[in-house]
């Protein structure tokens, strides 16, 4: 039995990435204006690709294309020419899609960093932002490669508010579906989530009805290792995500109690790659705060509880969650605010391997979730997902 063929579900997967091209920068960038400033990929004395700009390391080139790898984490590739091409190629990406049983991908991006903050501080705000052009028409050219199937989503230059505005618009009319936003953008010398100064911002993505995705880790990342390194490598890997994942309680939490959902009631936010089973908490927490501080004396325009602000605009990602954490979250919120996604092509990823206790996406789903209602199963895995990205 196999639940993805049976019941022909498109199973759009709500949060992957892709593993950037050695050539994205320089082959969109002249070399000859800006020199060596363009990001590019070295291999150090130890064998490692790393990517550079101006002498400035920007990331581990091909650490993200781990899916199957025969190490765990944090021992990730060091060259893309160790990896599985299916991992990094956008034509053979589409088998192993079709093996895992995934019919369509949101893409995010890696070396710009999950909130496009890696850019936000070179010292040039108008080359930053020829950096976030080129990543996004790259992912504009990814997707052609299987339209329908690979779903943009722009990084946007957070810096100038004018320029992210025109950037959507450019993106938007190229095919993306949302956006990603830091969920710290003072980190980076900007004005905190709740300030009105975003709400421009708002107004342009409701109108032009692009998502606005959230995804772990596109804050300050500072100090995320925090365990002591007599804890060891691993440890610390382990522990560094789970924290993250949490974190965007607070993304959840400013959208809702800083008025963002009710002024703009139409706009949609996702909470990517945070997993759902806190949710419940959370939003139970915050209801019962509402009230007890008494929340729309001083603020009688709220005419909704958090919960019900939950539910009519923000959605949470699922990958590993299953049994009680999944069947009390469809209890308590519905079905209808729920994304299924892989995480691919991360080491801790829904991509089965060698070093890999993770099932393949279609074994999972018949597996772990065969005993969720069929119509259930379709609000998950392609439903909620196609509603709110407007797909067809």
């Amino acid at each position: 039995m196999d639940l993805v063929d049976d019941l022909k579900i498109k199973v759009i997967d709500c949060d992957t990435h892709v593993v950037e091209a050695y050539d994205l920068w320089t082959s969109r960038m002249s070399t000859a204006k800006y020199g060596d400033r363009v990001p590019h990929v070295v291999r150090n004395d130890k064998g490692v690709d790393i990517w550079m700009t101006g002498g400035q390391a920007l990331n581990k080139a091909a650490w993200a294309a781990a899916a199957g790898w025969k190490d765990s984490p944090p021992h990730n590739p060091e060259r893309l020419e160790e990896v599985d091409p299916r991992v990094w190629d956008p034509a053979e990406r589409l088998k192993l899609m079709d093996d895992y049983g995934i019919y369509a991908q949101i893409l995010y991006p890696n070396v710009s960093g999950f909130g496009a903050g890696r850019f936000a501080d070179l010292g040039d705000p108008e080359f930053s932002y020829l950096l976030l052009k080129a990543y996004n028409d790259y992912l504009t050219d990814f997707a052609t490669v299987g339209p329908g199937r690979y779903i943009p989503v722009a990084a946007v230059p957070f810096w100038d508010l004018d320029l992210t505005i025109r950037e959507m618009e450019r993106c938007r009319s190229n095919g993306h579906k949302g956006i990603i936003f830091s969920q710290a953008p003072q980190a980076f010398g900007q004005p905190t989530l709740s300030d009105p100064y975003w709400d421009r911002l708002w107004a342009a993505a409701q109108d032009m009805e692009l998502v606005v995705n959230f995804h772990i880790g596109g804050g300050d990342t500072a100090g995320a290792e925090l365990l002591h390194e007599s804890a060891g490598a691993a440890a610390n890997y382990a522990a560094m995500p789970v924290t993250f994942f949490t974190s965007n309680c607070a993304t959840i939490a400013t959208l809702i109690a800083g008025g963002i959902c009710h002024r703009f009631p139409r706009l949609k936010f996702v909470s990517v790659e945070s997993g759902i089973g806190w949710i419940p908490f959370a939003l139970q927490a915050l209801d019962w705060m509402w009230a007890a501080c008494e929340v729309r004396r001083e603020h009688p325009e709220y005419d909704l509880t958090p919960t019900e602000y939950f539910k009519r605009q923000i959605y949470g990602c699922f990958w590993f969650e299953h049994s009680t954490a999944l069947k009390a979250s469809i209890e308590l919120l519905g079905a209808d605010n729920i994304l299924y996604e892989t995480d691919f092509p991360h080491s801790c990823s829904m991509a089965p391997g060698p070093a890999s206790s993770a099932q393949m996406p279609r074994t999972f789903i018949t597996e772990k979730l065969g005993e969720l209602p069929h119509e259930v199963l379709q609000k998950l895995l392609h439903d909620n997902a196609a509603s709110i990205y407007h797909l067809d």
